[in-house]
């Protein structure tokens, strides 16, 4: 049988076998050849306008891109989808967010047309236990998700699906989720979590926008501390990163482009090594550090 005609009889299924729908699908699901596991990647993906651009940061995703194998699908999660409680996007073509305002036509131009995958959304969801999962058609892949994953990517050709985060959970949470998702790695899933480990905009020194490397000294002792515990795997103090001082609290002002660190630092393995790229200050207030997590 087809799985297309497959899921179509099961949606057929009287509500009262809801429960054995779910679990059919989930045992259908798990009989997918495994694969080696995936690497995990964290991308800083600052401005927008890097979507366009050529830059030392472009060309860090499109090197690092160079190195992934070729994942079935992309599970993304991103600063910019944050929602009480936790949705998966399960839509056939997720719509380009153009979720930002003020920059050239161009940007808006761009479209990044990657399927998405219904199946995945179910899978991710049946995964967690921790919490109620929804899935949804209301959003698609906003630019903390296609402004890096274009330059992985460039031809769109792989499924892609986001995953909301919570915005009334705590740190210690987000790292907890994300190693519920592990098992998607041995499925030829690319994880991906995006947003900056430094991102406080009211500090930022506009005049320096175009002088990559330049930060606050509040910026670059949290910037150098944080690659420190990332390289220790002191996941820990990274989760309880508000008790770390001043330097964090004006670096991380908000939790939301900080918190996609955490669920990727929780599908770390212990043979796993880190590689630190595209680490530089930006602005003075952001820094588009990456880490990509793999075998060693």
């Amino acid at each position: 049988m087809k799985r297309k005609d497959f899921i179509k009889i099961m949606a057929l299924l009287p509500f009262g076998a809801a429960a054995m729908k779910l679990n059919t699908l989930h045992a259908f699901t798990d009989q997918l050849p495994p694969t080696e596991r995936m690497p995990v990647l964290f991308l800083g993906h600052g401005s927008p306008m890097n979507a366009i651009e050529d830059n030392m940061f472009t060309r860090g995703f499109e090197s690092i891109g160079k190195t992934l194998p070729k994942p079935r699908a992309i599970l993304c999660i991103s600063a910019h989808w944050e929602t009480k409680g936790t949705f998966v996007t399960a839509m056939e073509n997720p719509k380009t967010i153009h979720d930002f305002g003020g920059f050239p036509q161009a940007l808006f131009d761009i479209q990044y047309p990657a399927p998405g995958s219904p199946d995945l959304a179910l899978e991710t969801k049946n995964l967690i236990a921790s919490t109620e999962v929804e899935l949804t058609k209301e959003w698609g892949l906003d630019h903390g998700c296609w402004t890096v994953v274009k330059f992985l990517y460039p031809n769109a050709d792989i499924p892609v699906i986001e995953m909301s985060m919570d915005y009334t959970k705590d740190p210690e949470y987000h790292y907890a989720l994300g190693k519920e998702l592990s098992a998607l790695r041995r499925k030829g899933v690319l994880i991906v979590g995006s947003g900056n480990t430094i991102h406080n905009l009211r500090m930022v020194a506009w005049d320096k926008m175009s002088t990559p490397g330049f930060g606050f000294d509040w910026a670059i002792a949290a910037n150098e501390k944080i690659k420190q515990l990332v390289q220790d795997g002191d996941h820990q103090s990274l989760i309880n990163y508000q008790k770390l001082g001043r330097e964090f609290q004006l670096s991380i002002p908000t939790p939301e482009h900080y918190h996609p660190l955490l669920y990727i630092l929780g599908l770390q393995e212990k043979d796993e090594k880190v590689t630190i790229f595209n680490d530089a200050l930006v602005a003075g207030s952001l820094n588009m550090m990456s880490v990509k997590i793999d075998k060693a």
